[in-house]
């Protein structure tokens, strides 16, 4: 027996989520990129002609996802994050400018968490519920502080494919994590920077990698956490991300949630 349940006896659960980097994960990385405007139109298509596209994608299948923003991008794609949350999907935080915690100190990674809960808070009208770490890296204080600015959920761990508790030092619950994996990221497969020697993989090759792992989960009652940057769903991966998601319809009992959705539920079922 799987260690989770799911609601009305589903099978599995699907989280279909989106990090919105836009030009952070160019800026944060070198700051003289800021010089190179193809460079950053590259990473500026996610919010610009991206984001509508997958809003429409996900209305037409009557699915909400999440999207992992950082604050940078909320201040400077107003529009987009607009149509996001108007769409009625979960806004979470990213970082401020995609920053690493684990190149931070606590005082900086801190300040930065709270500037994230603010922006998304008047954004969004109610603070962030879940946070992705950029790169899904945290440093040692990255949890308590998490715990401390009121955060529910972390996406960002490796060592499960079902949702777990992370414990205080004395043993209590804190925040729930929902996990991931590179495998059910696009990253590995797409993202393409100048200069760099790996090439990006044929898009049928990953629609079948995803599809392979769908149905494993799906037989371990698992959660499957697909992962996905609006700047790398060029026209023919969003064409693949539809087909993904009706080969995934086709499994009786898949529940599709957001973050906040699965965390709350976890949260009600789960023994301490």
């Amino acid at each position: 027996m799987p260690p989770v349940s799911w609601p009305d006896n589903a099978r599995c659960a699907v989280m279909l989520s989106f990090d919105l980097d836009a030009e952070t994960l160019m800026l944060y990385r070198d700051p003289a990129n800021a010089t190179k405007p193809v460079l950053l139109s590259m990473a500026r298509y996610g919010p610009k002609s991206a984001v509508p596209e997958i809003i429409n994608l996900l209305a037409r299948f009557g699915l909400k996802a999440t999207f992992f923003i950082p604050g940078w991008v909320i201040e400077n794609h107003p529009d987009a994050v607009r149509l996001i949350v108007n769409s009625g999907h979960e806004v979470g935080a990213h970082g401020y400018l995609h920053e690493r915690p684990d190149t931070l100190s606590r005082d900086e990674e801190d300040a930065i968490l709270g500037r994230s809960v603010a922006i998304i808070r008047d954004a969004t009208g109610r603070p962030p519920a879940g946070f992705r770490s950029p790169a899904w890296e945290f440093s040692p204080n990255t949890l308590h502080l998490l715990e401390r600015h009121g955060f529910v959920y972390s996406s960002n761990m490796m060592d499960s494919i079902y949702p777990y508790y992370h414990r205080r030092p004395d043993g209590t619950p804190s925040l729930v994590e929902l996990p991931v994996h590179w495998e059910l990221d696009d990253a590995p497969f797409f993202l393409y920077l100048p200069g760099q020697q790996r090439p990006m993989a044929p898009i049928e090759a990953v629609f079948d990698t995803w599809r392979q792992e769908f149905a494993a989960y799906y037989r371990r009652g698992g959660l499957f956490v697909l992962t996905l940057h609006p700047q790398l769903q060029r026209p023919g991966r969003l064409d693949m991300l539809g087909r993904l998601i009706q080969y995934i319809r086709e499994f009786p009992g898949v529940w599709f949630a957001t973050g906040e959705e699965i965390a709350a539920y976890f949260r009600s079922t789960a023994k301490d």
